[in-house]
């Protein structure tokens, strides 16, 4: 007697396709990331942590962004298959990562170190970079690839 085996496919879906009043589309520095982020994707608004992720074509160009994970005040929780997921299905050569400190302050935790370095070794496996993870706080934000957690 045979086994049923699911046939399935995976599509990327567009939920929204906005026209946003940014002059660049194109990340070259933490600077980029942090007026896209707030623009974008609205973090500074949010009372609780977010963590997104912007995919980049090989010219360092937006191709696509998502909300990986929404939190608690002071946490979320980071999964690299969630990370990379719309990476994957954008064709992107890298990613820049973000996430708000809905306290105002930008200053890197362990666990931020620590998510930073997985994501990174995740991205050199499945070929894509992790070119920065950018902490956002009220006035501020820190960039670990300054900061020396990705190589």
């Amino acid at each position: 007697m045979g086994k049923r085996i699911m046939i399935q496919s995976v599509k990327l879906v567009k939920e929204s396709n906005k026209i946003y009043d940014v002059e660049r589309k194109r990340i070259t520095c933490p600077d980029d990331i942090n007026i896209l982020a707030r623009a974008v994707l609205c973090v500074d608004e949010m009372p609780h942590e977010v963590f997104g992720v912007f995919n980049l074509n090989t010219k360092n160009e937006i191709i696509g962004c998502s909300i990986v994970s929404q939190g608690s005040i002071n946490s979320s929780i980071v999964s690299p298959r969630e990370t990379f997921r719309t990476a994957i299905l954008n064709n992107a050569a890298s990613i820049v990562c973000l996430h708000n400190h809905p306290s105002g302050d930008p200053f890197e935790s362990p666990e931020d170190r620590e998510v930073t370095k997985r994501l990174a070794e995740c991205g050199k496996i499945l070929g894509i970079e992790l070119i920065d993870h950018v902490i956002i706080g009220e006035h501020r934000f820190v960039s670990l690839r300054e900061k020396g957690c990705i190589k």
